[in-house]
């Protein structure tokens, strides 16, 4: 008997990088379901586009790589998210996002209700709450789920779309933690967190309940803290096309 694939709702943003080369379909929960896809899994994203051509360019692209978009919701008033990204010289993303736009109006659907209930795994951040409207509809579908479900918060902070009230609330609602380098100083601060990565890594676990904490370190890798003990991966020497993303 062939085994199901697991289902994992990826809930957030769905929009338009807008680079110097052209137009690149991304926000984090996109890119997840997108990867999630093509190594087998069934991933259905909860995100809301624009009754656009960018909308419709977005659910083709999602279709072509086997993104389930059964909770993709469209709305007739507000224009399919973009961001306008300028590259330093280091290659260096500077986001400019635009609001309002159709992701701000996420709501808590029947359907969507339906496929959170249904998922082995959810994925959020902070980004797609930056409107009280979808932060609502995140907390209710957040809500659905049982606190054994696996509930990842890629915590994506882009300023200044978060608050500290945002973080936390966030933090308490997941039960797994994806950060990378420049985020964790960031936390530090809200939550008075030990200066040393591992050990404030070690704290937040423990103040949120947290397990994994998944940790990327740019160049250098990554580490997760998982069942009290560090996991490494060291980086990799590659050839850079696009550093837009590339933490999804």
């Amino acid at each position: 008997m062939t085994a199901r694939p697991p289902r994992i709702a990826c809930i957030g943003e769905v929009l338009w990088d807008l680079l110097p080369a052209g137009p690149q379909l991304g926000g984090a929960p996109a890119n997840l379901a997108c990867h999630v896809a093509q190594l087998g899994g069934a991933a259905t994203l909860i995100s809301r586009i624009g009754r656009d051509d960018l909308g419709r360019r977005a659910r083709l692209g999602l279709e072509r790589h086997g993104v389930l978009l059964d909770s993709l919701q469209e709305d007739a008033s507000y224009p399919t998210g973009t961001v306008s990204v300028d590259l330093d010289v280091q290659g260096h993303p500077r986001f400019t996002i635009v609001e309002p736009v159709a992701w701000d109006h996420l709501e808590a659907t029947p359907q969507a209700l339906r496929t959170v209930q249904s998922a082995e795994a959810l994925c959020f951040g902070t980004l797609a709450q930056r409107s009280p409207g979808s932060r609502h509809a995140i907390e209710t579908l957040l809500q659905e789920v049982p606190r054994s479900q696996l509930r990842l918060c890629d915590i994506n902070l882009r300023d200044p779309f978060h608050t500290p009230e945002v973080i936390e609330s966030s933090l308490r609602a997941a039960n797994a933690l994806k950060l990378n380098e420049t985020e964790l100083p960031m936390l530090g601060g809200i939550f008075g967190l030990p200066p040393e990565p591992r050990i404030a890594v070690e704290t937040l676990a423990a103040r949120f309940h947290l397990n994994p904490v998944l940790l990327t370190l740019g160049a250098a890798g990554s580490c997760v803290w998982s069942d009290g003990r560090w996991v490494e991966e060291p980086g990799r020497s590659v050839t850079v096309r696009d550093t837009v993303g590339a933490g999804d």
